[in-house]
C-alpha cells in the first residue's frame, strides 16, 4: 500500500480484496509472501474449516504465523516451490510479485497448484500513478522510498496493462478487479474534475482476482 511503513506492511489485513473472494468456502488457502499472517487470519475467521497456509521468507515471523495460521513455510520465494505444498482453492500473491526477479514465473506455477474452479488474487502497484508521472516528467527525478509505489525492494513495475498481461500470462482469465487510492478526498475529486478519464493515473494499486476457465469481462471496482 502507498503509504504504509514497512512494519505496518507486514501487520497489514487485506481486508479490501473481500468483494473478489469466492463465494463458495475454499478448502485450502495459500497466500505467498504472508507477512504476519494477518490476512490468513482474516480468512479464518471469515472460513473456519479453511485450511491457512502461509509461505513467507521471513524467518523472523514465524513465531507469530504459528499462531494465526494452520502451516507456516519459511522459504525463500526466488527459489522453486516446495513439493508438498499440495493445491489449494485459494490463492493469494499480495504485494508480493514486484519484489520478485521473474513474477511470471512464480506466479505461473502457482496456478499449477490450483484445483478445479480455483481463483488467484494478486495485487502490484501503479507505477504510472499521477505523482510517479509528475515527478519523472516535471522535475526528472524516479526517486525511491521505504514503502509505497516506489518501494525501494520493488524489482519490477506494473500499469494497468502489463498487470493483465501478467495475470494472462499464467494462464488466468481476470474476473474481477479493484483498485485501490480513492478513499482520499482529494483522489476523488480529482476523479470527477476529470469525469474519470484520468482514473488509471490515480490509481495506486491493481488487485485481480484470476481464474484459468474464466470469463474475462469486467469491470474495475473503483471504491
Amino acid at each position: 500500500m502507498a503509504d504504509q511503513s514497512p512494519s505496518e506492511y507486514f501487520e497489514h489485513v487485506r481486508a479490501e480484496i473481500a468483494p473478489l473472494l469466492p463465494d463458495r468456502a475454499p478448502r485450502r488457502i495459500l497466500e505467498i509472501g504472508s507477512g504476519a499472517g494477518g490476512t490468513l487470519a482474516w480468512l479464518k475467521q471469515r472460513w473456519p474449516e479453511a485450511e491457512a497456509v502461509a509461505c513467507e521468507g521471513q524467518a523472523a515471523l514465524r513465531p507469530v504465523l504459528e499462531q494465526r495460521v494452520d502451516r507456516a513455510v519459511i522459504h525463500d520465494l526466488e527459489q522453486p516451490l516446495p513439493d508438498d505444498l499440495g493445491r489449494f482453492d485459494l490463492i493469494l500473491a499480495l504485494d508480493v510479485l514486484e519484489h520478485l526477479t521473474d513474477p511470471q514465473a512464480v506466479l505461473t506455477k502457482l496456478v499449477a497448484l490450483l484445483e478445479p474452479g480455483g481463483a488467484v488474487i494478486v495485487s502490484v502497484p501503479n507505477v504510472a500513478h499521477y505523482k510517479v508521472v509528475r515527478d519523472l516528467l516535471l522535475r526528472r527525478r524516479f526517486d525511491y522510498t521505504d514503502a509505497g509505489i516506489m518501494d525501494r525492494t520493488h524489482l519490477r513495475f506494473f500499469t494497468e496493462r502489463s498487470a493483465l498481461a501478467l495475470m494472462q500470462g499464467a494462464g488466468l482469465s481476470v474476473v474481477a478487479g479493484r483498485v485501490n487510492g480513492f478513499g482520499r478526498r482529494r483522489t476523488r475529486l480529482l476523479d470527477w474534475l476529470t469525469l474519470g478519464r484520468a482514473r488509471h493515473y490515480l490509481a495506486e494499486q491493481y488487485i485481480m482476482r484470476g481464474e484459468r476457465d474464466g470469463n474475462s469481462r469486467f469491470r474495475w471496482i473503483f471504491r
